[in-house]
């Protein structure tokens, strides 16, 4: 289509940068695995026996190595989450757990910013979550490493660092659902395509962020990402 084809300006392409690569990987949704570290879950003291479930986050909310993301507004107790992100380059709909991997592009680590504060209020209501998870700046990412170049990643360090100080510490391998299992699970309630990313759970020890604050978080073999928390926006 051809600008003329739209009465208002086209909004801009989501995207995120790849590694030693000038193109980009165009961002089509977010998805979101909620509970999926065994330690995460009993942090925040839900039920081990409940199976992770999904949610998204809107592509527009990304944002890349480096952002100022401005304190958001409607909470006092904003949490980082940091986790390993997957982008798909297919998909499909009921794919299986053994064909999955052949649907990812590649690998990167970002944070599922939440506004905790806001979340425990909407699920003492059994509410949906999107208040508290989709806001503006809410999904910093990385740049992508390509699976051809780096494999497909099973464990490995995955931390995270506030002002120098560590406060988020696990290991890839104690996801309780693995990335073929998680693409083969979304997959039953939507079809996945080309240019969805997927958030797989974080491990333990999310806390509160205020603005100033310097983050950096990192998962071996991936990559890291610097963001910082700047004042709210006017």
């Amino acid at each position: 289509m051809s600008v003329s084809s739209f009465v208002i300006p086209q909004p801009p392409q989501p995207v995120i940068a790849v590694a030693g690569d000038d193109r980009f990987f165009p961002v089509r949704r977010v998805w979101c695995v909620g509970r999926n570290y065994l330690d995460h879950i009993r942090e925040l003291g839900h039920d081990e026996r409940a199976p992770p479930f999904f949610f998204a986050k809107h592509a527009d909310m990304i944002d890349a190595n480096g952002a100022v993301i401005p304190y958001p507004p409607l909470t006092q107790n904003l949490h980082h989450e940091v986790e390993l992100i997957v982008a798909m380059k297919s998909g499909g709909l009921r794919i299986p757990a053994d064909t999955a991997l052949d649907h990812v592009y590649g690998y990167a680590v970002g944070i599922d910013l939440t506004r905790r504060d806001l979340q425990n209020a909407v699920r003492e209501k059994k509410q949906p979550w999107e208040i508290a998870k989709s806001f503006d700046h809410a999904a910093p990412c990385s740049a992508l490493q390509p699976a051809a170049r780096i494999g497909h990643p099973s464990k490995g360090h995955i931390w995270l660092t506030v002002n120098g100080k560590e406060t988020q510490s696990g290991d890839l391998a104690q996801m309780i659902w693995n990335v073929p299992e998680i693409i083969a699970q979304l997959s039953q309630q939507v079809a996945l395509d080309a240019g969805d990313i997927i958030m797989t759970g974080t491990p333990a020890g999310v806390s509160p962020l205020q603005p100033g604050d310097h983050v950096e978080c990192g998962c071996d073999g991936v990559g890291t990402l610097t963001v910082t928390i700047g004042q709210p926006a006017a």
